[in-house]
């Protein structure tokens, strides 16, 4: 089996483009994906690294480099105007879809990053957040006791802390045959291991 972990917060653009460029390689090299939704603040704070887009010379450039990936792969993108978003609920909601309604996990990945960096809300917004809940077919009531249940809360945590203790440092990254490959600029290389 040809399986590829795939460690990601809908915060991170280049996890956007990511996700976008393995569901190609997947397509491309009958390989799968076990997805793996991670808190990037938890991974920054316990390896002392920090956003690009904190730091403004590199926040340039990453507007830059991310058009030009855009353009190489054919992947819309628009950088967020409200960002930082806070994507704590969000990835706490991707956890509980990943436990709780999994048939439904592949295209709400899809829903949520396409509302973040294909045409870009504020998700800050809790009304707007309560929108995206009703797109993804989800009911007010049951998001709202997901996004305080305990197990969604501990399995969070411990994909956080697993991508630590694998040697994680920023978001995107995966995994392939336990080789780690940090970034969308790694993916060709990623691509190459597998065929």
């Amino acid at each position: 089996m040809k399986n590829i972990d795939f460690y990601f917060d809908f915060g991170s653009p280049y996890s956007y483009m990511a996700c976008h460029r393995l569901l190609q390689i997947c397509k491309n090299t009958e390989a799968q994906i076990t997805w793996k939704p991670m808190l990037l603040g938890g991974v920054f704070k316990a390896t002392g690294n920090h956003s690009p887009m904190v730091i403004p010379a590199k926040a340039r450039y990453c507007m830059i480099d991310l058009q030009r990936w855009s353009k190489l792969w054919h992947i819309p993108m628009q950088m967020n105007p409200y960002f930082p978003i806070n994507t704590l609920q969000l990835m706490r909601l991707i956890t509980a879809i990943h436990l709780y309604q999994p048939d439904s996990f592949p295209q709400a990945i899809q829903t949520i990053f396409h509302a973040m960096f294909g045409e870009p809300r504020n998700l800050n917004d809790e009304a707007e957040f309560e929108t995206l809940a009703k797109e993804l077919g989800l009911d007010k009531r049951e998001v709202m006791t997901w996004l305080s249940d305990e197990q969604v809360k501990t399995q969070l945590k411990d994909v956080t802390e697993e991508a630590v203790a694998r040697g994680i440092f920023g978001a995107p990254t995966c995994f392939y045959q336990d080789e780690i490959y940090w970034g969308v600029d790694s993916l060709h290389f990623l691509e190459s291991a597998i065929d």
